[in-house]
């Protein structure tokens, strides 16, 4: 796990520009640095720069940014190829040669040899930066589910492009324009993330999962290596025929993502949290080694800890179990943390416990393993339930909408019932609740506002829950659950690794008939029953807790002072950016109601502050 960015364009990069960008990233890799400039046979001038996490070959010889043997490519790179080891023997056996035993050369040799078809080829999570010698251009490409961060500015006017792991590195760049763009602001308001390939600043992107780009004399190309929808429809007409052919190759789809993901050179762990995902990714962790597994959890003196559980897992399974339980202050003493290692605005409440549990981790491993992406693949959020009630009503919702007075009346239902009789276009059934959260936006920015995902429009299934499911795929998992557990993890130089999210676990996911998922309100059906394998029904069976912390006491008590402050009239209207009267109406919505919908969205606003006061005021 590594930090990288870099420069491509007519303007001359200093190395020490180029530096200042690269150790803004630090925690991302403590372990080496490097930099290069190069002024190419166009006149364009190229920068790349690495701070490295060693995790595979912690030698000198792992040095990036690496270069061929012949000198005509140049790499840096972030993340893990699993299979590197295959595609070294594969390409050893087409003459190629290698003098070191990091995944990072592999990469190098693939593209020299297969161009940019080696994307397809690599099993991992990776943000990569190629320059080509030969053709004078640059190449960036994220992994296919978006477990790697990277972001770029692209200058149309002076034809250049500045990249990097973190935004704050491409901000770190001279000049960069740090003009907000208020689409993407109310997008965040309402959503708690900017999804890709937007962010919070105008000319300024993600890269999206499952594609590269090409930056070839101030152009760019985007091109797909992998598309999800694609693979959805492919394996549409080729469903598993039996519940047990599709139980035997989801396990060993899952035996096999976490063996590759536990080969490091430097100590592994998982951490479990006693929920479906992380025990059945600790329990076939801990089937493969030979020595026990450590495993992390992080408790809270409350009636809904479940600590507990952990801890009986953990001895269930024979694991070197470490726990430690907070206290409510701890979470409170992460705050002054979030803007500098979330470095665009991200409001996802747990991301703050997700720090502490990374810390404790830290402490005896460099590697973990977790068990994200399970509600995804296998129809296991609350929103789900709501969806498939929506489809089954869908006739009452619209007789609801047709009631004489009924526009009336909306203003006095609960927001529940409102985003059910609102739910009445075809192209945006699965998207509940959203109208009201634009509703409230539009107070606070005193304009309307829409938010909607459009890809929703390019989903066309019959199933909700399964057009849910893969809209969270591209938009929720990368840019919430993943941005979580990345950048907490790499606030401490952890490399968190997730197996459920390997290609492979999820092209099998998409195999499995929907009804061997969700039965009846009987979420994650098959995945649990597989846990049931590894770990007693009794110590797993309870209602999903998930990670929290008490936000609506929170922006009652301790941060009201600072709410105050940033909710002041003169202080709002002075920013610019949201409406005075409609910032007013929020707090006191917040204030007198416990609805969860206003709560969430002061926190974004208070978020939103704590980012603007680190990055722009």
């Amino acid at each position: 796990m590594c930090g990288i960015c870099g420069y491509y364009g007519p303007n001359q990069i200093e190395d020490s520009t180029l530096t200042a960008m690269r150790d803004t990233m630090i925690h991302r890799g403590p372990d080496d640095a490097g930099t290069w400039v190069f002024q190419g046979k166009r006149g364009n001038y190229i920068g790349l720069a690495h701070r490295r996490l060693s995790v595979i070959d912690l030698t000198s010889l792992g040095h990036q940014p690496m270069f061929s043997s012949d000198k005509t490519i140049a790499v840096v790179f972030n993340g893990e190829i699993y299979n590197f080891r295959d595609l070294r023997k594969e390409l050893s056996q087409l003459g190629y040669s290698f003098s070191s035993d990091c995944d990072t050369e592999v990469i190098i040799y693939a593209f020299l040899e297969w161009g940019e078809d080696c994307f397809a080829k690599f099993t991992g999570m990776w943000a990569i930066a190629i320059y080509d010698f030969r053709n004078d251009r640059l190449v960036l490409s994220r992994d296919r589910i978006g477990k790697k961060p990277l972001y770029y500015y692209y200058d149309r006017y002076n034809r250049n492009l500045v990249f990097g792991s973190e935004l704050k590195s491409v901000m770190a760049y001279p000049g960069f324009p740090r003009r907000i763009n208020d689409k993407n602001l109310e997008l965040f308001i309402c959503c708690k993330y900017i999804d890709s390939p937007n962010t919070i600043f105008e000319d300024t992107y993600k890269v999206n999962p499952g594609t590269y780009l090409i930056f070839d004399d101030g152009e760019i190309r985007e091109h797909n290596y992998w598309n999800l929808i694609d693979v959805k429809d492919k394996y549409t007409h080729s469903l598993f025929g039996s519940y047990k052919e599709a139980m035997d190759e989801l396990e060993q789809a899952i035996r096999n993502a976490v063996a590759c993901r536990l080969v490091a050179d430097v100590p592994v762990g998982t951490f479990l949290s006693g929920g479906i995902d992380s025990s059945l990714i600790t329990a076939i962790s801990q089937s493969i080694t030979e020595h026990p597994i450590k495993t992390f959890t992080i408790g809270f003196h409350d009636d809904i800890d479940e600590a507990r559980y952990s801890k009986l897992i953990a001895g269930y399974l024979g694991t070197e179990h470490t726990e430690l339980y907070i206290e409510e202050s701890d979470l409170y003493n992460m705050l002054k943390d979030m803007p500098i290692y979330y470095d665009e605005p991200f409001s996802d409440p747990s991301l703050i416990p997700t720090m502490l549990v990374s810390k404790l981790a830290r402490e005896d491993v460099t590697v973990i393993l977790t068990g994200d992406g399970g509600d995804e693949l296998f129809c296991g959020y609350k929103m789900y339930d709501w969806t498939y009630i929506a489809q089954h009503a869908d006739l009452i919702g619209t007789l609801l909408g047709k009631t004489p007075g009924m526009n009336l009346l909306k203003s006095r239902l609960s927001p529940e019932l409102r985003a059910f009789i609102n739910n009445r276009d075809d192209h945006f059934k699965t998207q509940l609740f959203i109208e009201v959260m634009e509703e409230n936006a539009a107070r606070l920015f005193g304009r309307d506002i829409y938010v909607k995902f459009d890809t929703e429009k390019d989903l066309n299934y019959n199933n909700w829950q399964e057009r849910r499911m893969i809209l969270d795929m591209l938009k929720y998992l990368p840019d919430d659950i993943l941005v979580k557990i990345d950048r907490a993890a790499m606030k401490y130089s952890l490399e968190g690794r997730c197996p459920l999210l390997d290609h492979n676990v999820i092209e099998q996911s998409l195999r499995i008939p929907h009804s061997y998922k969700y039965h009846m309100f009987d979420k994650k059906h098959i995945l649990k029953e597989l846990t049931y394998k590894y770990v007693p029904k009794e110590l797993l069976d309870r209602p999903k807790q998930g990670f929290s912390i008490p936000l609506t006491r929170w922006l009652r008590t301790y941060l009201k002072p600072v709410i105050s402050e940033y909710t002041d009239e003169s202080y709002v209207a002075k920013q610019g950016l949201f409406r005075p009267e409609g910032v007013n109406w929020l707090v006191n919505m917040q204030e007198k109601s416990d609805k969860i919908m206003y709560s969430s969205m002061l926190w974004s606003y208070y978020v939103f502050q704590r980012w603007y006061e680190e990055y722009i005021a």
